[in-house]
């Protein structure tokens, strides 16, 4: 779960260490809209960043947000989210709820979140109240909108580029001419730009910087108080536009700039649409994987225990991971998030309890590897190749779990309401008779160590 740092982002962090170092007591320099040389600025060093004009956006779409925004708020739908950065479990001063495809997932500081499923088609969500419902199909809306604006303006920015011409309008107002796909453009860049802005998700924020005494100053150019420091959107498709109701960050600005947002006085909402990375963050995903893992089981008993198709180390090595990835990415940072998700629909409930039965499955399917271990006549090469394989994943397994078992009791979590309490699950009891295997391996490993090093001449 904790994640290393790339070189890049070492490198990163190195580079603010020593700017800071530089300045002391001293601010950057900055320029405003009240400077002359802002525009000239904007279009030269920050041709990705587009701003639209308030009034080019529908006033019946503006007066549909803020109904939402409104409505989810009222309805306690909006978290604070207990996060963990460098080790340390903190709670993000703004309040957020995720609202996307349904199944989808988007990871941050190491925490995954649920969406709320907006109703596209085909969907069959229920909500628990028919304001949260209608939230959730002005947002989609609203994506719908911001994606159909985003295509454009990246239609703009390929168009300019292709022509040569450095200077690309930053502030387009609702009179600035569009640019068809024109002649310049073939399939494959039309599918790419698409993509590009094939929002899967929107992460909304709510922020009352009145009753967030304990914020940061910026600390490079004298700015005052952040509600969300400076950063990189992670978790993102590559090059992919971030559109925020209401600005955008077109083509790999996310990648090459980092953003703060600033506290302000006044409270305020903010809705970012994203295209997440979801190659391994979606339910179909892990459905399938689990479904995968589960292939080596040939038979099973009505007790739960399993009889295993395959001993190849590869195949069992491949099954303890995923073991460790449904509970460790899913189950657990499900769960570690309270009940939140009822508040505001029961989608995820299904799903949740599916896993659960899969990887229980996966507790009985380690229990049969080890099974076989451990019994009299199994040539010495053959047990050393399976304890190698899947003693890494035990390892992993039960130092996760400690640590997860402790974020759950830590004192911030301990402070948070009933509903949003982090619930350590799954979690057993070591006589459980309905679990094959302790929640504590340590015993386990030690034995498995032993085995190994047994062998060794």
């Amino acid at each position: 779960m904790k994640r290393t740092p790339t070189a890049e982002e070492r490198e990163r962090e190195a580079k603010k260490l020593r700017l800071l170092e530089e300045l002391e007591d001293t601010w950057l320099p900055y320029l405003t809209p009240k400077d002359d040389e802002f525009d000239q600025q904007w279009q030269l060093k920050y041709p990705k960043l587009i701003l639209r004009e308030a009034g080019s956006v529908p006033e019946e779409l503006h007066k549909e947000v803020q109904e939402a925004f409104f409505a989810l708020h009222k309805h306690g739908c909006l978290f604070r989210d207990l996060v963990r950065i460098q080790g340390k479990d903190l709670l993000t001063p703004v309040s957020r709820i995720l609202i996307g495809n349904p199944g989808c997932t988007y990871k941050y500081l190491n925490t995954r979140l649920f969406t709320v499923p907006w109703p596209v088609k085909g969907s069959n969500a229920k909500y628990n109240e028919a304001e949260i419902a209608a939230a959730c199909q002005s947002f989609l809306k609203l994506n719908d909108y911001l994606q159909t604006e985003t295509i454009q303006a990246l239609e703009e920015l390929a168009a300019k580029d292709k022509a040569n011409i450095d200077a690309v309008p930053v502030c387009i107002g609702p009179d600035f001419p569009r640019l068809g796909m024109g002649s310049s453009f073939d399939g494959q860049d039309e599918m790419d730009i698409k993509n590009r802005a094939a929002y899967n998700v929107t992460l909304l924020n709510f922020m009352d910087p009145q009753k967030m005494p304990y914020l940061k100053e910026e600390p490079y150019f004298g700015m005052g108080k952040m509600a969300v420091s400076w950063h990189h959107d992670e978790n993102l498709v590559e090059r992919s536009a971030v559109a925020v109701y209401s600005y955008s960050c077109e083509d790999d600005l996310n990648a090459t700039h980092q953003h703060c947002v600033l506290a302000g006085l006044p409270p305020r909402f903010s809705s970012t649409h994203r295209v997440a990375e979801c190659s391994t963050g979606t339910l179909d995903y892990i459905v399938q994987r689990c479904q995968l893992a589960l292939q080596n089981i040939r038979d099973e008993t009505d007790n739960g225990d399993v009889s295993l198709k395959s001993l190849e180390p590869a195949v069992l090595k491949q099954g303890e991971e995923i073991h460790n990835e449904v509970e460790f990415e899913w189950l657990r940072q499900f769960w570690f998030q309270g009940n939140r998700y009822k508040k505001c629909t029961d989608w995820w409930c299904q799903p949740m309890t599916q896993l659960e039965e899969l990887w229980k499955k996966m507790e009985a399917v380690t229990n049969a590897v080890l099974h076989e271990v451990r019994q009299e006549g199994v040539p010495v090469e053959q047990r050393n190749e399976i304890l190698t394989a899947i003693l890494a994943s035990l390892t992993t397994r039960q130092n996760l779990r400690r640590e997860w078992h402790a974020r759950c009791q830590c004192r911030i979590a301990r402070t948070l309401p009933v509903d949003q309490k982090p619930e350590c699950r799954p979690y057993w009891e070591k006589d459980d008779p309905s679990m094959p295997l302790p929640f504590d391996l340590t015993d386990i490993i030690s034995e498995l160590r032993g085995l190994l090093l047994e062998a060794k001449p």
